[in-house]
């Protein structure tokens, strides 16, 4: 009696670890979940011994279970690289075989679906995916964004951009401006995680006999990307032919006061509360930040501080020849009369032309997407952003053939090896400009803690999915 007794105590332990060990996965994580297993298959074989008869066994098979038990508690972290898991079901299987033995056979009943017959089963299949179908599945859920949402926030920006371009042509009506275009991420369908920001491109109209480009590589800065505007023929076309002589700087065009302009006409004299109704959402300037930006808020009651925010870059631009110039103090600092040559265009063309001439498949894009939905999640790694990992996918596309839909999840984690590698080095070359290091505004702490986390991944890629 007291036998058949400790048989239901131990059923009803069982259960609880069977529980916590399916559990514990998706707590834990799988390096913690193989630990934890471990130990607890180890106590529920004391368990088991201790319900049974005294004469069950004999006594070299306890010997035998008790060194294979001491082996599982005492197992080298370094298993857990070399199939741990696999032990771990084995000493499972092993035990429910065992158990359904002790078992008397069962009445026959109507059979049931498989799944529905066997939750636990089904949580067992979920803990069994593949690194490809989790990355799938992270890209899915994670990386995608609605496409009401991207709907929402593009008619937003193009109001915004609206009112702003009706605004500088009645205040400023004199101002040589050119057709005014959104761009960025949100337009290029590489924006992840949020719908949240988009840039407002102003172009100044220059003449060009009037005004040349200087590379950045030919300034005494040096910089490949900062780059000047210089005023031609001052002693045959004086200052006041051109508009934008009046933002000269030691003759060459200031980036910084053609912004100040821009910003006190559209920041400071543009009547936002007064559009309110008309927008059906609040705009506000961002004080305090060098760059020119607007952010607009939802209106609904329904939606949380951060579900309906968009923030609205203000760029003025120049283009000369071939090259395009972007006044943006918050990367140039205190240069007044240095303009930023992005190179964000050209990466982003070059990759959906690879991606085109490769089959259509658009994996390089949809690993960059992935990437940037990882770092922009991950504390650790927030502070490599588009650019950084845009130009790891152009270097590797350099040397890397196979960009298919079933070579997605070994992309991703080269670009990983491959990002480890730069790190290391400190040094990861433009793709366009080999002279800029993409890694220059990074401090030594920054990389050694981006470099230990994608080092972790490297032997479980799981963890840049949480």
């Amino acid at each position: 009696m007291y036998y058949s007794s400790k048989r239901r105590g131990e059923d009803g332990i069982a259960a609880i670890i069977d529980f916590l060990l399916s559990n514990a996965r998706l707590v834990l994580g799988v390096g913690g979940a193989a630990v934890l297993g471990i130990a607890t298959l180890a106590v529920k074989k004391l368990i088991e011994r201790a319900g049974r008869p005294p004469d069950d066994e004999k006594p070299d098979k306890k010997m035998t279970d008790s060194w294979e038990e001491l082996g599982l508690v005492g197992a080298s972290p370094k298993l857990l690289r070399k199939g741990i898991e696999g032990v771990v079901m084995k000493q499972i299987t092993a035990a429910t075989k065992k158990a359904d033995l002790s078992q008397p056979a069962p009445l026959p009943q109507p059979q049931k679906n498989e799944a529905e017959a066997n939750p636990r089963r089904r949580r067992m299949d979920l803990c069994v995916l593949t690194f490809a179908d989790r990355l799938q599945q992270y890209y899915r859920t994670r990386v995608c964004l609605p496409a009401d949402e991207v709907s929402r926030a593009k008619q937003r920006a193009l109001d915004i951009a609206t009112e702003i371009h009706a605004f500088l042509h009645s205040k400023h009506a004199d101002m040589p401006l050119g057709e005014m275009t959104l761009g960025g991420s949100l337009l290029d369908d590489l924006q992840v995680v949020k719908a949240d920001h988009a840039c407002l491109l102003i172009p100044l109209q220059l003449e060009s006999s009037l005004w040349t480009p200087i590379a950045g590589e030919d300034t005494f800065l040096g910089h490949p990307q900062y780059c000047m505007v210089r005023r031609e023929n001052l002693e045959y076309f004086p200052r006041g032919r051109s508009y934008w002589d009046r933002h000269l700087l030691g003759g060459y065009l200031s980036s910084r006061l053609v912004a100040e302009q821009l910003g006190k006409s559209i920041m400071e004299s543009m009547n936002w509360p007064s559009l309110i109704g008309t927008l059906e959402c609040e705009v506000r300037p961002v004080l305090g930040s060098p760059a020119l930006k607007l952010e607009i808020r939802s209106l609904s009651e329904n939606s949380s501080d951060d579900e309906e925010k968009l923030f609205i870059s203000v760029l003025p631009m120049v283009r000369l020849g071939e090259m395009t110039l972007a006044a943006q103090p918050e990367i140039t600092g205190s240069f007044d009369y240095v303009w930023y040559q992005s190179l964000y265009t050209s990466e982003t063309a070059r990759l959906a032309s690879l991606d085109q001439s490769g089959g259509g498949s658009e994996v390089r894009r949809k690993c960059l997407k992935t990437l940037k939905a990882v770092c922009r999640n991950c504390p650790a790694l927030h502070r490599l952003t588009g650019a950084q990992l845009s130009n790891v996918i152009l270097h590797m596309s350099e040397k890397e053939s196979d960009w298919s839909e079933s070579a997605f999840a070994d992309r991703f984690q080269q670009a990983i090896t491959e990002l480890i590698g730069y790190l290391e080095m400190g040094v990861l070359p433009s793709y366009f400009k080999p002279a800029v290091n993409l890694l220059q505004g990074f401090s030594e702490d920054d990389i050694d803690e981006m470099g230990f986390m994608l080092y972790c991944a490297v032997s479980e890629p799981e963890i840049l999915l949480i």
